[in-house]
């Protein structure tokens, strides 16, 4: 998502949002809009500023088709107006931490910073929605959350999630979204990790139903103790779902004689920074189980079970390589 030329200043795009803010609340006072206009005509940084993120609201939540066009309509549907608003509102907070640069991320990015609910790298999040459904958020993932008379959608935008459904007074379905289609639980409590172009499930309780985006023949549904992987067009092999698989949501890693490679790829979804293993101890078997919230922990635990060196070259670039006795071993940082 890129504007021709520079991309605007960081106090004009902060006029914008806040211009937008004002625009979509729906209570708009007389001459606003004439000062609006004004404003964009002041300066071509400020025209600039406004285009760029008027696109960028557009693209990424399908706002009302007269902002994605340029024009205000002077009474939008109430439920526009509120949606527009809270997402412009999410965008100035964005901004006033962060300036204009976060922009230069793309949608990726910007999906990821203006989801209904986030969380950081090495962050665990529990929340409840307003029908009762509870959320666990892993590291890094975020998601958005829609409910109206027909549905209950949480659509997985990055991360990973376990959802643990409530029953719906109205009868409405409980959907989840990702990238590369539709899941749909049978009462019961499940796992969702987006990773590339794949999706992986894992069934607790219950069944859940998966339905790839592009292929509308090949719908499975998995029972609990189940987990599998699919892609928008077709479904991967279904596998006996791994104990402590959900131990993430107590803020633990379980480790089953996995090979180090492995299993460093997966400690370092939870730290900033580069985390990596040297091939010559890849084949390497953990076992254990291992404290999420200090990943320094677990990598000084791995040193003095393993014939390892942690190696760190920067604060936040640390790689795992086979153990010299007489080069010592390194600390890494947190």
């Amino acid at each position: 998502m890129s504007m021709p030329g520079n991309a605007a200043p960081e106090a004009a795009s902060l006029q914008a949002v806040e211009w937008l803010v004002r625009l979509q609340a729906g209570d708009g006072a007389p001459g606003v809009e004439q000062a609006w206009r004004a404003w964009r005509d002041s300066d071509p940084e400020n025209e600039q500023a406004w285009q760029h993120i008027e696109a960028c609201m557009a693209r990424m939540r399908g706002l009302p088709a007269p902002l994605a066009h340029g024009t205000l309509a002077r009474k939008p549907v109430h439920a526009q107006a509120h949606a527009a608003r809270r997402q412009s509102l999410k965008l100035l907070a964005l901004l006033a931490a962060g300036g204009g640069a976060w922009l230069a991320g793309g949608d990726e990015q910007a999906r990821f910073w203006l989801a209904d609910y986030r969380t950081g790298t090495g962050e665990l999040r529990h929340i409840v929605l307003e029908d009762g459904t509870r959320i666990a958020m892993n590291t890094a993932s975020s998601v958005d959350v829609r409910f109206d008379s027909g549905q209950r959608l949480v659509t997985v935008l990055q991360g990973e999630i376990m959802v643990t459904t409530a029953r719906d007074a109205a009868g409405r379905p409980f959907l989840v979204r990702t990238a590369q289609g539709r899941l749909q639980p049978v009462g019961t409590r499940f796992a969702v990790r987006v990773a590339g172009e794949r999706t992986q499930l894992g069934v607790f309780e219950g069944a859940v139903d998966i339905l790839p985006g592009q292929a509308s023949e090949a719908v499975r549904r998995l029972q609990a103790g189940q987990q599998a992987s699919f892609t928008a067009t077709q479904l991967g092999t279904v596998q006996t779902l791994p104990a402590g698989a959900d131990a993430w949501t107590a803020g633990t890693l379980v480790a089953h004689d996995m090979p180090l490679a492995d299993f460093v790829q997966e400690l370092a979804r939870y730290r900033h920074g580069r985390l990596a293993c040297d091939p010559a101890i890849a084949h390497l078997r953990v076992s254990g189980i291992y404290p999420l919230a200090d990943t320094t922990q677990v990598l000084d635990m791995l040193a003095r079970t393993l014939p390892i060196d942690v190696r760190q070259t920067t604060r936040f670039w640390v790689t795992l390589t086979p153990h010299r006795p007489d080069a010592g071993r390194a600390q890494a940082a947190g």
